[in-house]
């Protein structure tokens, strides 16, 4: 029967959107909100789990806010966007006492549903609203602004700026980053603490005061500013400005990530690799890096999000000189102070969406790190 039903609903889903491709009138843009919920309950009846077709619920007042409310202006559908996030935060949070409680705990039935339920609302008013606001405002003027929006000369100038400080920072820390976790894991040595110490520097300062740092040194009045000027060198209200700065702020995040990784892994397979006549480069690439594999790409997804992403450093050395020196956080500040909410936003959507990719890309990375942790620690308990 299940089967049956799933069959016809899928047929009239298709009915539906076909009809909606010879849309003449406001009338017929019904048929792809029926679709498109009718795809939704098709998926639903399909899922066995309470807590499945609780989040499909919450997934689909998402989509119905980006799809009807914020693309097409429907306000009317915002009501059933509540009504589908507030079932299914009552639904997941119903579900979760469902949950076998420990024995002996005196934890009253309702915490765990009152728990969860402030934390929907919480990441609903500190998340999923900016998020909601940041795509509204960008799409407020149609689909057609929003693209002549990014398409503008200086917004394509700042994209362009951003992917090239990114494409240049991540693979030089990404290899200083291997080449510090390395000879902090693998090795001991005088002043080992201390540079362990100092690469926490770039997250104990301010992004505002590394900049200045660079604007003391490679600044007109800075140390190195006479020989620069002599040599007809610009560093800082450049390009290069903006390199230094980035890479100093991305600088940890490899080597953050990397150093534990490696000295769990310990140096046992290393050595035997040395042992058996292989050479340091030979080691490092086919003994070494297969087991960093996983932490190196999560050190390198956070490193690209935060140098595409950094305000503070890069605005104190780049002068913000339009069309040259501005990357997308400089452009989208320019923008907003100039009242151009409808540019600003549109940018800002496009930085955010790169930041949403990030995040699924670091939330696949943490779930193959883990499971090779888990590997790690089942190899050494086996040895012992």
């Amino acid at each position: 029967m299940k089967r049956y039903i799933t069959i016809f609903l899928l047929g009239l889903a298709a009915i539906l959107l076909a009809l909606n491709i010879f849309e003449f009138s406001g009338f017929f843009k019904i048929y792809k909100h029926l679709a498109f919920l009718i795809a939704v309950l098709l998926i639903f009846i399909n899922t066995s789990h309470g807590w499945q077709k609780s989040v499909i619920l919450l997934a689909t007042a998402v989509l119905i806010s980006f799809l009807y409310t914020l693309i097409a202006g429907n306000v009317q559908w915002a009501i059933v966007d509540v009504i589908f996030a507030a079932v299914a935060i009552i639904a997941i949070a119903t579900d979760s006492t469902r949950i076998k409680v420990i024995s002996g705990s005196k934890e009253p039935p309702f915490i765990k549903p009152l728990l969860i339920t402030i934390t929907f609302l919480f990441l609903a008013v500190f998340v999923f609203l900016p998020l909601y606001t940041i795509f509204t405002l960008a799409f407020a003027n149609g689909a057609t602004t929003y693209l002549s929006s990014i398409k503008e000369s200086d917004a394509l100038s700042a994209i362009k700026l951003t992917i090239i400080v990114a494409v240049i920072c991540v693979p030089v820390n990404t290899f200083f980053g291997v080449l510090l976790a390395w000879a902090i894991a693998k090795f001991d040595f005088k002043g080992k603490n201390i540079i362990t110490t100092l690469i926490e520097v770039p997250f104990a300062i301010s992004p505002v005061i590394a900049g200045l740092i660079f604007i003391l040194l490679f600044g007109s009045f800075g140390w190195f500013g006479h020989f620069l000027v002599e040599h007809n060198i610009r560093i800082v209200f450049a390009i290069p400005g903006l390199f230094l700065a980035t890479a100093f702020v991305t600088f940890p995040f490899v080597a953050k990530e990397l150093i534990p990784l490696m000295q769990e892994m310990g140096k046992d397979d290393e050595e035997a690799a040395l042992t058996l006549g292989a050479s340091g480069l030979q080691t490092f690439f086919k003994v070494t890096l297969p087991n960093i594999k996983w932490g190196l790409l999560y050190g390198v997804v956070l490193t690209n999000a935060r140098a595409m992403g950094e305000f503070g450093a890069v605005a104190v050395v780049s002068g913000l000189i339009r069309g040259v020196t501005m990357t997308m956080p400089l452009h989208i500040e320019v923008l907003y102070n100039e009242y151009l909410f409808s540019a600003a936003f549109s940018i800002a959507s496009l930085l955010t969406f790169l930041a949403l990719v990030t995040l699924v890309v670091k939330t696949v990375i943490e779930h193959f790190i883990a499971l090779q942790r888990k590997l790690v620690v089942f190899d050494v308990s086996t040895k012992q």
